[in-house]
Protein backbone atom coordinates (compact mmCIF):
# COMPACT_ATOMS: atom_id res chain seq x y z
CA UNK A 1 0.00 0.00 0.00
CA UNK A 2 1.19 3.50 -0.84
CA UNK A 3 2.63 5.14 2.29
CA UNK A 4 1.61 8.59 1.10
CA UNK A 5 -2.01 7.45 0.73
CA UNK A 6 -1.99 6.16 4.30
CA UNK A 7 -0.57 9.42 5.63
CA UNK A 8 -3.14 11.43 3.70
CA UNK A 9 -5.98 9.27 5.08
CA UNK A 10 -4.70 9.66 8.66
CA UNK A 11 -4.36 13.43 8.16
CA UNK A 12 -7.90 13.71 6.76
CA UNK A 13 -9.34 11.71 9.65
CA UNK A 14 -7.41 13.81 12.15
CA UNK A 15 -8.57 17.09 10.62
CA UNK A 16 -12.20 15.87 10.53
CA UNK A 17 -11.98 14.81 14.17
CA UNK A 18 -10.60 18.23 15.12
CA UNK A 19 -13.36 20.05 13.22
CA UNK A 20 -16.09 17.86 14.73
CA UNK A 21 -14.65 18.39 18.21
CA UNK A 22 -14.63 22.16 17.76
CA UNK A 23 -18.21 22.12 16.45
CA UNK A 24 -19.38 20.02 19.40
CA UNK A 25 -17.64 22.38 21.81
CA UNK A 26 -19.30 25.43 20.27
CA UNK A 27 -22.71 23.70 20.21
CA UNK A 28 -22.31 22.64 23.82
CA UNK A 29 -21.70 26.22 24.94
CA UNK A 30 -24.45 27.62 22.73
CA UNK A 31 -27.15 25.19 23.91
CA UNK A 32 -25.91 24.75 27.45
CA UNK A 33 -28.72 24.88 30.01
CA UNK A 34 -27.80 26.35 33.34
CA UNK A 35 -28.64 24.06 36.25
CA UNK A 36 -29.47 25.62 39.59
CA UNK A 37 -27.25 23.97 42.19
CA UNK A 38 -30.10 24.22 44.66
CA UNK A 39 -32.03 21.56 42.73
CA UNK A 40 -29.53 18.84 43.58
CA UNK A 41 -29.29 20.11 47.16
CA UNK A 42 -33.07 19.95 47.64
CA UNK A 43 -33.18 16.57 45.93
CA UNK A 44 -31.04 15.09 48.72
CA UNK A 45 -33.80 15.75 51.27
CA UNK A 46 -36.65 14.20 49.26
CA UNK A 47 -37.89 10.61 49.58
CA UNK A 48 -35.60 9.38 46.82
CA UNK A 49 -37.95 6.64 45.64
CA UNK A 50 -39.78 8.45 42.82
CA UNK A 51 -43.02 7.31 44.49
CA UNK A 52 -45.13 10.05 42.90
CA UNK A 53 -46.77 11.03 46.18
CA UNK A 54 -45.88 14.67 45.50
CA UNK A 55 -47.84 14.69 42.25
CA UNK A 56 -44.75 15.04 40.07
CA UNK A 57 -43.09 12.50 37.79
CA UNK A 58 -40.30 11.84 40.25
CA UNK A 59 -37.97 13.34 42.85
CA UNK A 60 -35.95 15.29 40.27
CA UNK A 61 -39.08 16.93 38.88
CA UNK A 62 -40.29 17.69 42.40
CA UNK A 63 -36.96 19.29 43.36
CA UNK A 64 -37.02 21.45 40.22
CA UNK A 65 -40.58 22.57 40.98
CA UNK A 66 -39.70 23.44 44.58
CA UNK A 67 -36.70 25.54 43.55
CA UNK A 68 -38.73 27.23 40.79
CA UNK A 69 -41.43 28.14 43.29
CA UNK A 70 -44.02 25.97 41.51
CA UNK A 71 -44.36 23.63 44.49
CA UNK A 72 -44.25 24.09 48.25
CA UNK A 73 -40.98 23.26 50.03
CA UNK A 74 -42.88 20.42 51.73
CA UNK A 75 -44.40 19.07 48.50
CA UNK A 76 -42.73 15.73 49.13
CA UNK A 77 -44.87 13.92 51.75
CA UNK A 78 -41.79 12.57 53.49
CA UNK A 79 -40.32 16.04 54.07
CA UNK A 80 -40.87 17.02 57.68
CA UNK A 81 -38.90 18.07 60.73
CA UNK A 82 -35.22 18.71 60.03
CA UNK A 83 -35.58 18.01 56.29
CA UNK A 84 -38.15 20.80 55.95
CA UNK A 85 -35.88 23.23 57.79
CA UNK A 86 -32.91 22.22 55.63
CA UNK A 87 -34.84 22.84 52.41
CA UNK A 88 -35.98 26.21 53.76
CA UNK A 89 -32.36 27.14 54.45
CA UNK A 90 -31.37 26.19 50.88
CA UNK A 91 -34.17 28.32 49.45
CA UNK A 92 -33.65 31.16 51.90
CA UNK A 93 -37.20 30.99 53.24
CA UNK A 94 -38.84 30.06 56.51
CA UNK A 95 -40.47 26.64 56.31
CA UNK A 96 -42.78 25.40 59.03
CA UNK A 97 -41.90 21.83 59.93
CA UNK A 98 -44.80 19.51 59.24
CA UNK A 99 -45.90 16.77 61.60
CA UNK A 100 -44.85 13.40 60.14
CA UNK A 101 -47.80 11.37 58.89
CA UNK A 102 -48.16 7.67 58.23
CA UNK A 103 -50.74 5.42 56.63
CA UNK A 104 -53.39 3.76 58.76
CA UNK A 105 -55.63 0.87 57.66
CA UNK A 106 -59.14 1.18 59.06
CA UNK A 107 -59.81 -2.54 59.25
CA UNK A 108 -58.95 -5.20 61.82
CA UNK A 109 -60.92 -8.02 60.19
CA UNK A 110 -58.23 -10.66 60.05
CA UNK A 111 -59.08 -14.11 58.74
CA UNK A 112 -59.80 -15.38 62.25
CA UNK A 113 -62.15 -12.49 63.10
CA UNK A 114 -64.19 -11.93 59.98
CA UNK A 115 -66.86 -14.30 58.73
CA UNK A 116 -66.19 -16.06 55.44
CA UNK A 117 -68.60 -16.76 52.64
CA UNK A 118 -68.10 -19.04 49.63
CA UNK A 119 -64.47 -19.29 48.54
CA UNK A 120 -63.35 -16.70 46.00
CA UNK A 121 -61.32 -17.92 43.01
CA UNK A 122 -61.06 -14.70 40.99
CA UNK A 123 -58.28 -12.16 40.48
CA UNK A 124 -56.19 -11.47 43.56
CA UNK A 125 -55.96 -7.75 43.00
CA UNK A 126 -58.04 -5.38 45.13
CA UNK A 127 -58.75 -2.86 42.39
CA UNK A 128 -59.85 -5.48 39.88
CA UNK A 129 -61.73 -7.65 42.37
CA UNK A 130 -63.64 -4.61 43.64
CA UNK A 131 -65.32 -4.38 40.23
CA UNK A 132 -66.70 -7.90 40.61
CA UNK A 133 -69.81 -8.47 42.78
CA UNK A 134 -68.66 -10.57 45.71
CA UNK A 135 -65.02 -10.21 44.71
CA UNK A 136 -63.71 -11.54 48.01
CA UNK A 137 -64.29 -14.50 50.30
CA UNK A 138 -64.87 -12.20 53.30
CA UNK A 139 -68.44 -11.55 54.42
CA UNK A 140 -67.72 -7.92 55.33
CA UNK A 141 -68.02 -5.85 52.17
CA UNK A 142 -66.51 -2.80 53.89
CA UNK A 143 -63.24 -4.35 55.06
CA UNK A 144 -59.80 -5.03 53.66
CA UNK A 145 -59.86 -7.50 50.77
CA UNK A 146 -56.34 -8.62 51.58
CA UNK A 147 -55.08 -8.93 48.00
CA UNK A 148 -52.36 -6.32 48.45
CA UNK A 149 -52.87 -3.57 45.88
CA UNK A 150 -51.51 -1.22 48.55
CA UNK A 151 -48.46 -3.45 49.02
CA UNK A 152 -47.65 -3.41 45.31
CA UNK A 153 -47.50 0.40 45.13
CA UNK A 154 -45.49 0.95 48.33
CA UNK A 155 -41.86 1.67 47.50
CA UNK A 156 -40.73 1.76 51.10
CA UNK A 157 -41.64 -1.82 52.09
CA UNK A 158 -44.00 -0.35 54.69
CA UNK A 159 -47.13 -2.29 53.70
CA UNK A 160 -47.66 -6.02 54.23
CA UNK A 161 -50.61 -8.39 54.25
CA UNK A 162 -50.78 -10.16 57.61
CA UNK A 163 -53.50 -12.73 58.22
CA UNK A 164 -55.64 -11.29 55.43
CA UNK A 165 -55.38 -7.61 56.35
CA UNK A 166 -53.01 -4.84 55.24
CA UNK A 167 -50.68 -3.72 58.03
CA UNK A 168 -48.48 -0.61 58.08
CA UNK A 169 -44.93 -0.46 59.40
CA UNK A 170 -44.92 3.07 60.84
CA UNK A 171 -41.13 3.20 61.01
CA UNK A 172 -40.82 2.64 57.25
CA UNK A 173 -43.86 4.59 56.06
CA UNK A 174 -43.07 7.94 54.42
CA UNK A 175 -46.65 9.14 54.21
CA UNK A 176 -46.50 9.32 50.41
CA UNK A 177 -50.21 8.35 50.19
CA UNK A 178 -49.72 5.95 47.25
CA UNK A 179 -51.48 3.22 49.23
CA UNK A 180 -54.36 5.60 49.98
CA UNK A 181 -54.99 6.04 46.26
CA UNK A 182 -54.57 2.31 45.57
CA UNK A 183 -57.23 1.09 48.02
CA UNK A 184 -60.59 0.74 46.22
CA UNK A 185 -62.40 0.50 49.56
CA UNK A 186 -60.92 3.80 50.79
CA UNK A 187 -59.80 2.11 53.99
CA UNK A 188 -56.40 3.76 54.21
CA UNK A 189 -55.91 7.25 55.54
CA UNK A 190 -52.97 9.34 56.71
CA UNK A 191 -52.71 10.14 60.40
CA UNK A 192 -50.04 11.88 62.53
CA UNK A 193 -47.24 9.44 63.28
CA UNK A 194 -47.52 10.28 66.97
CA UNK A 195 -51.17 9.14 67.06
CA UNK A 196 -51.39 5.95 69.09
CA UNK A 197 -55.13 5.37 69.09
CA UNK A 198 -57.40 5.07 66.06
CA UNK A 199 -60.56 3.12 65.29
CA UNK A 200 -59.51 0.20 63.14
CA UNK A 201 -62.81 -0.19 61.33
CA UNK A 202 -64.77 1.52 58.56
CA UNK A 203 -68.07 -0.36 58.69
CA UNK A 204 -70.95 2.09 59.15
CA UNK A 205 -73.66 -0.53 59.51
CA UNK A 206 -75.58 -0.97 62.73
CA UNK A 207 -73.99 -2.96 65.50
CA UNK A 208 -75.88 -6.23 64.96
CA UNK A 209 -75.07 -6.19 61.24
CA UNK A 210 -71.41 -5.52 61.97
CA UNK A 211 -71.18 -8.37 64.47
CA UNK A 212 -72.75 -10.72 61.93
CA UNK A 213 -69.75 -10.34 59.62
CA UNK A 214 -66.85 -9.43 61.93
CA UNK A 215 -66.07 -9.91 65.60
CA UNK A 216 -63.61 -7.01 65.53
CA UNK A 217 -65.84 -4.34 63.97
CA UNK A 218 -67.03 -1.13 65.61
CA UNK A 219 -70.61 -1.51 66.85
CA UNK A 220 -71.14 2.21 67.43
CA UNK A 221 -71.97 1.76 71.12
CA UNK A 222 -70.37 5.09 72.08
CA UNK A 223 -68.64 3.78 75.21
CA UNK A 224 -65.33 5.14 73.92
CA UNK A 225 -66.80 8.62 73.46
CA UNK A 226 -68.13 8.59 77.04
CA UNK A 227 -64.69 7.64 78.35
CA UNK A 228 -62.87 10.46 76.53
CA UNK A 229 -62.39 13.53 78.72
CA UNK A 230 -61.06 15.63 75.84
CA UNK A 231 -63.90 15.40 73.32
CA UNK A 232 -61.65 13.59 70.86
CA UNK A 233 -64.15 10.83 70.02
CA UNK A 234 -67.49 11.10 68.28
CA UNK A 235 -69.81 8.47 66.83
CA UNK A 236 -70.73 9.31 63.25
CA UNK A 237 -73.01 7.02 61.21
CA UNK A 238 -72.65 4.18 63.71
CA UNK A 239 -68.84 4.43 63.61
CA UNK A 240 -66.53 5.87 66.27
CA UNK A 241 -64.10 8.49 64.98
CA UNK A 242 -61.05 9.80 66.83
CA UNK A 243 -59.72 13.30 66.20
CA UNK A 244 -55.92 12.92 66.45
CA UNK A 245 -55.54 16.64 67.14
CA UNK A 246 -57.55 16.33 70.35
CA UNK A 247 -56.45 12.85 71.38
CA UNK A 248 -53.91 12.75 74.22
CA UNK A 249 -53.18 9.02 73.84
CA UNK A 250 -54.42 8.31 77.36
CA UNK A 251 -55.73 4.92 76.21
CA UNK A 252 -58.98 4.94 78.22
CA UNK A 253 -61.08 4.46 75.07
CA UNK A 254 -59.07 1.41 73.97
CA UNK A 255 -59.30 -0.12 77.43
CA UNK A 256 -63.10 0.17 77.54
CA UNK A 257 -63.90 -0.74 73.92
CA UNK A 258 -65.95 -3.98 74.14
CA UNK A 259 -64.77 -5.26 70.75
CA UNK A 260 -61.18 -4.00 71.08
CA UNK A 261 -61.33 -2.22 67.73
CA UNK A 262 -59.29 0.80 68.88
CA UNK A 263 -55.69 0.03 67.99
Amino acid sequence: MDVNAILIAVLVVGVLGLIIGLLLGVAGKKFDVEVDDRVSQVREYLAGSNCGGCGFAGCDACAEAIVAGKAAPTACPSVNGEAAKAIGKILGVEVEAREPRVAFVRCSGTCDKTAMKSQYFGMHDCQKAALIPGGTDKACSNGCMGFGSCVSVCKFDAMHIVNGVAVVDKDKCSGCSCCVAACPKQLITLIPKKAEHQVQCSNKQKGKDVKAVCSAGCIGCGICAKQCEFGAITVENNLAVIDPEKCTNCGKCAAKCPVKVIS
